[in-house]
């Protein structure tokens, strides 16, 4: 795999789009329990926005190889920026839980769109160096998840509410978009073929399961683990907020030095390497009741997570018989399932069992990702796209 690679335009405005909605996740997963606490919500309740997300991933599943088709992958990128940055405002602006509801729906799928595209869109300007190039773009993007954190864990502590501080990266959108206009831009024209379609490979299908197990894993603690927090060391929501930019600095890192670090380990070794320091680091976080412990544990946590997405994207399209839009909306459904089911099932679990014991599902998910990940090589030497 390269070890370098140049980073233009694309991968300047790619990453500006990630800095968008990953400020977004960083302020709005872990604001779980401020939402509950406004709602006056159950943690099952609560769960259903994580559901509303993961529902609208499975949308962006089957409507992105349309989108691409008809306006081309730059094209469906921004009119994904264009939905969410709805879906944020009408958040913001709608107290009820059937308007929050519906507008994570609409920001979900816009973020599942915008993921979907910076996947391809680097995998076909990058090609080889794909592997390297999109985790450094999501690194720049985990930047703001973690500024997303802490604005909003600030602004929980004042007579602010946090709803605002969700604002900030619209600006960033409209701006990003202006700059990167390009008028002498090739004129897409859809392929006469229509959408890519078709069966994908078996071995691609097994990957989609360890890929759905991975951000399972990872929205579960990330949606929950403030609350464990608090349960655990007594802190406050706004501190407990706080906190999981210890998540998002893990992930900023890992994913900006860890193909750099792991240059000597296949994709696949990078990927069995991330998610046995995600199983080690949890488990510690896990049975932890003393703050700087678990801050620690999260964010080994967070350099676990940080490279999983965009390697299992990477080997999914190596699986997908040379079918990248195809593979990585498909992929979109994982993730949508994903969102959908393990925020929900663990805030359920959690109103029966505790949020301590509703834990227990976490590392089973993280193992059976390893698993897969060393059945299903992907032997990636070349990525085309």
């Amino acid at each position: 795999m390269p070890l370098t690679f140049k980073r233009d335009k694309v991968f300047w405005v790619v990453a500006a789009q990630s800095i968008v909605i990953n400020y977004y996740l960083g302020g709005f997963s872990p604001a779980q329990p401020l939402l509950r606490a406004d709602q006056g919500t159950s943690l099952t309740v609560a769960g259903l926005h994580g559901t509303a997300m993961g529902i609208a991933a499975i949308f962006a599943g089957f409507s992105v190889p349309h989108m691409v088709h008809k306006y081309g992958r730059i094209k469906t990128s921004w009119i994904g920026i264009l939905i969410f940055s709805v879906g944020v405002l009408m958040f913001v602006l709608g107290p009820g839980i059937g308007f929050t509801l519906f507008s994570t729906f609409l920001t979900g799928f816009g973020t599942s769109t915008i993921i979907s595209n910076i996947v391809t869109i680097l995998a076909q300007h990058y090609r080889s160096a794909a592997a390297l190039a999109i985790p450094q773009t999501n690194a720049i993007g985990s930047a703001g998840y973690v500024v997303g954190t802490l604005i909003i864990g600030i602004l929980a502590g004042t007579t602010i509410s946090w709803r605002w501080g969700l604002l900030l990266p619209l600006p960033i959108a409209l701006i990003t978009y202006f700059v990167s206009r390009d008028k002498n831009a090739e004129l897409h024209i859809p392929h006469e073929d229509g959408p890519q379609r078709g069966k994908l490979p078996r071995h691609y299908w097994i990957a989609f399961i360890g890929f759905f197990c991975s951000i399972s894993s990872e929205f579960a603690i990330t949606f929950w683990s403030a609350a464990l927090l608090r349960e655990r060391v007594g802190s406050t929501a706004a501190v407990s907020t706080i906190c999981i930019v210890a998540v998002g600095s893990g992930m900023a890192i890992g994913r900006w030095y860890g193909g750099i670090v792991l240059k000597k380990l296949t994709v696949d070794h990078q990927l069995a390497a991330a998610i046995t320091l995600q199983l080690i680091s949890f488990m510690i976080f896990w049975v932890s009741h003393n703050l700087v412990g678990s801050l620690i544990a999260l964010f080994g946590v967070g350099l676990g997570i940080s490279t999983q997405f965009s390697l299992s994207s990477v080997r999914l399209i190596t699986l997908s018989d040379n079918k990248p839009d195809l593979a990585i909306a498909r992929s979109s459904i994982a993730a949508g399932l994903a969102i959908g089911l393990a925020p929900f099932v663990l805030g359920v679990l959690g109103d029966h069992l505790g949020i301590s014991r509703a834990y227990m599902m976490v590392p089973v998910l993280i193992l059976i990702s390893l698993f897969i990940t060393l059945l299903i090589p992907s032997k990636i030497d070349s990525l085309r796209a």
